[in-house]
């Protein structure tokens, strides 16, 4: 899997890296689709995010695949909630571009997404993510998160 290139070592060091994961967590209190499919962040340090999901007949296609609209929105939450670990706490992102291939079907128990940013602007992120059934690369993402200053 890829990474990017930030140790979180360093951070959880001065221990920002637990209250970086106590602020995510609050803000996960909100986002009911990502409770309504059953996924959960298991990783979350400054620029990086991960996520997985059992998988369950709710979640697959007639063919009997992890669903692409769960693919992409695994990737798309992975990715928008590593650039909310880059920015204020009163501020926010949200999805302005999402590309997604799909690379191979999702056969398996659990997904699993890891989101990184590739460059944090101060109006734009640029991030990518990879979603993954059991040890097989499902789909690759690119996507462009807009930050949405307080008002």
């Amino acid at each position: 899997m890829s990474s990017i290139n930030q140790d979180p070592t360093a951070a959880s060091a001065s221990g920002i890296t637990d209250d970086l994961e106590v602020r995510i967590r609050r803000k996960l209190i909100r986002q009911n689709f990502m409770h309504l499919i059953g996924a959960d962040l298991t990783a979350i340090a400054p620029g990086r995010v991960e996520a997985e999901l059992r998988m369950g007949e709710q979640h697959l296609q007639q063919r009997g695949f992890a669903h692409g609209g769960l693919t992409a929105t695994m990737a798309d939450l992975v990715a928008g909630f590593a650039s909310v670990t880059l920015i204020p706490d009163n501020f926010g992102v949200v999805t302005s571009d999402l590309k997604i291939s799909y690379l191979n079907p999702g056969l398996g128990q659990k997904i699993k997404a890891v989101g990184w940013v590739l460059k944090a602007g101060r109006r734009l992120h640029f991030c990518e993510a990879e979603v993954w059934c059991d040890d097989v690369l499902i789909a690759k993402a690119s996507a462009t998160m807009a930050v949405i200053e307080p008002s």
